[in-house]
Formats: C-alpha cells, sequence, structure tokens
C-alpha cells in the first residue's frame, strides 16, 4: 500500500485556482468518465442462476424468472451511478487505482438496489426509474427476496474480489455493515413517525434521520471506503468521512427543495409528493415550529390529507414560504457544503481529486434535479 500523504504534498494548498472554481460540471464529467467502468463492474459481479448448486434446467429457469433477472434488470436500470463513483473517487484522492474500489462500489450500488426495491414497497410506489416499480411486476413477496437478493450481493462482491488482502475485506464488510445499519435506522424514524402521526418533530430530529437515512450511504461511507481500498492513513479516511457526511446531507435538503419548489416538468408526478405521502421534512417541520397557531393547523392538516389537488399543494408551499422554511432550508444546504469543504483540510489529497471533492460539494446543492 502507498504512503499516499507523503505521496500528495503539494495538496491541497498546490490545487491550481482553475481546478478549484471548476463548478459543479466538474464533477458531472467525473460522474461520465467512471461510468462504463461501473456498469462493467456491475454486470461482471450480477448473480446468476449458474451459482445456485446443480439445479435441473427447469429450476434453474424459475430462479432466473423469480430472483436473478428482475434484480439484473433494476439494476441495469440505474442513473448516473454517483454513489460508485464515490467509491473510486475515494481511492483517487489517496493516489490509487480507482479500480481498486470497483468491488466496494458495486456493494454500495447493490445496497441502493435494495433500499429502492424494498422503500417502493413502504411508500407504496409504482414508479421507479420509468418503470413500475419491483412489487408491481412481481408481487410484493417476490419483490422483497429480490431486494434481500441484492443485500446478499452487497457483501458477496466484496469477499468475492481477489485484489484485497483478508485485512481490507473485514474492514470494509464492517464499514457496508455499519452503512447498512445507520440507513435502517433513518428509515425507521422516517416510516414510524408517518404511521405514527407524529408532528412533534424538531429540525434537529429531522437532520438526525436524514443524516442516517441518506449521508452515510450516498457519500460518507462511499468515500471513505474507497480510500481504505486504496490504502488511506486514517487522517485521510476521516476527512474524507467527515466531507461526505455533510455533503451527503446537504445533497437530501436539496432534494427536500427539488420536490417542493423545483422543475415540476422535470419531476412530474413526484413533484411535491412529499406534502401527499405527509414527509417530516425540515421544511414542514420547521414551518410548523414558526407559523402562529391557525397557519400551524392548516398547514398540518394538508399534510395529513393526502391531498394530491394542486392548489393544496401550491397552499402548502406558500405556507412553508411564509414561515421562511424554503431559504432555511436553503441556508442549511449552503452551510452543510461549507462545513464540507473545510473538513477536507485536515488532510492531504491530490489536486485533481480534490478539485474533483470541491466540484462535488458544489454539484449535490446546484442539481437541478
Amino acid at each position: 500500500m502507498p504512503n499516499n500523504e507523503a505521496q500528495s504534498s503539494e495538496a491541497p494548498l498546490g490545487v491550481h485556482a482553475a481546478e478549484k472554481h471548476m463548478g459543479a460540471q466538474g464533477f458531472v464529467a467525473y460522474l461520465a468518465e467512471r461510468h462504463q467502468a461501473i456498469e462493467d463492474a456491475l454486470r461482471r459481479t450480477q448473480p446468476n442462476a449458474s451459482k445456485a448448486g446443480e439445479p435441473g434446467d427447469g429450476i434453474r429457469l424459475d430462479l432466473s424468472r423469480y430472483l436473478y433477472d428482475p434484480l439484473s434488470r433494476f439494476t441495469s436500470s440505474g442513473g448516473k451511478r454517483t454513489r460508485p463513483a464515490l467509491c473510486m473517487l475515494g481511492a483517487e484522492a489517496v493516489g490509487a487505482d480507482p479500480a481498486r474500489a470497483l468491488s466496494f462500489a458495486c456493494a454500495v450500488e447493490n445496497f441502493q438496489s435494495a433500499a429502492l426495491i424494498h422503500d417502493d414497497i413502504a411508500d407504496k410506489g409504482e414508479l421507479r426509474r420509468g418503470e413500475p416499480c419491483v412489487h408491481v411486476t412481481e408481487g410484493v413477496g417476490v419483490a422483497i427476496n429480490i431486494g434481500d437478493l441484492a443485500l446478499v450481493n452487497a457483501s458477496r462482491v466484496v469477499l468475492d474480489d481477489e485484489t484485497l488482502g483478508a485485512e481490507t475485506k473485514l474492514r470494509l464488510l464492517r464499514e457496508l455493515t455499519a452503512l447498512e445499519e445507520r440507513t435502517i435506522e433513518g428509515q425507521a424514524l422516517d416510516l414510524g413517525w408517518v404511521r405514527d402521526g407524529r408532528w412533534n418533530i424538531t429540525p434537529d430530529d429531522y437532520l438526525y434521520m436524514a443524516a442516517h437515512k441518506t449521508a452515510y450511504y450516498s457519500a460518507a461511507v462511499p468515500l471513505a471506503a474507497g480510500a481504505i481500498c486504496g490504502g488511506a492513513s486514517e487522517r485521510q479516511v476521516g476527512a474524507l468521512r467527515e466531507f461526505g457526511m455533510s455533503c451527503g446531507l446537504a445533497f437530501q435538503l436539496q432534494d427536500d427543495l427539488l420536490n417542493l419548489v423545483g422543475n415540476a416538468a422535470a419531476q412530474g408526478k413526484d413533484f411535491r409528493s412529499d406534502i401527499t405521502e405527509g414527509k417530516r421534512t425540515l421544511a414542514a417541520v420547521w414551518a410548523l415550529a414558526q407559523l402562529d397557531e391557525d397557519e400551524r393547523a392548516e398547514l398540518q392538516a394538508l399534510l395529513d390529507s393526502g391531498t394530491t389537488d394542486e392548489g393544496d399543494l401550491a397552499r402548502t408551499v406558500e405556507l412553508m414560504r411564509q414561515s421562511g422554511a424554503i431559504e432555511h432550508v436553503r441556508d442549511e444546504a449552503r452551510r452543510l457544503v461549507d462545513d464540507a469543504k473545510g473538513r477536507l483540510a485536515s488532510a492531504d489529497f491530490f489536486p485533481k481529486s480534490y478539485a474533483t471533492l470541491i466540484s462535488m460539494a458544489d454539484f449535490f446543492v446546484e442539481r437541478l434535479g
């Protein structure tokens, strides 16, 4: 393993001004650059019926039909592959070959598949990535099982990586387990608050939930694990983890904003769905804490109604605006990104990767959909 901090003596102070200020599009270009390698790795590591012992042809076909093929189709329908790319970026940032992080990149994408399949069941969703949800096409029971396979595969791809030593694999599996546990904790709060009709949620409660549900698996662990794959120092791993936590939470806040005040045409039927579903977002809980008694009662009634009426949805957003909640969420996302950038100063990283990380932070709050 390389002594990465010793190699990167010119970073981050040596980062050229043009790289420092490449803007959000620099990260978009990085995603495009790494996309094909991630797709190839996902295809190579996709589970299939040929690994299911020695079944007869009929059983093999059934396993493909009820388990392996639906997961393969779902995985192949993914978008920008942001989380896997962050694993590769974490390795690059400490001076390693990004290919060393591909198995963990696939693990994170498999966890993402499982989470989305299971979330769609919990949320009674109908469409995912422009296609019917897995539980719609396959039934709830079969869909749960397909999501479970994705979880199993997340661990298997790390265990099967012959380029990683046993100690590194064990550490990565601990990272993966922690990622899964934290995300499940966040999901428990999100689902439980809605189920029990809870509105006594504080902004700090929401931020805790969102950090667990989103930030760990969307940024913090992918970056840290990628660095571990690259033989990083503890200081580098810690800096990337902290950077990712702040960026990941900013990403979630931006998602919340886009759902409320983003591009309606781009989001289609999902636009303002957080209102219809009565989601405990930062904008909602902040507004409820700031409005007077009558307006607070009106907002809570709208959030509890399950409304899809455009007038009701618009009124809900207007109440949030009046309370200052929309601007508060926007300011909080920007504050988190500024905090994230500061976290990188605690360790040295290679200049080009450092610039990409800065661009990533900007992308997370500047994206329009």
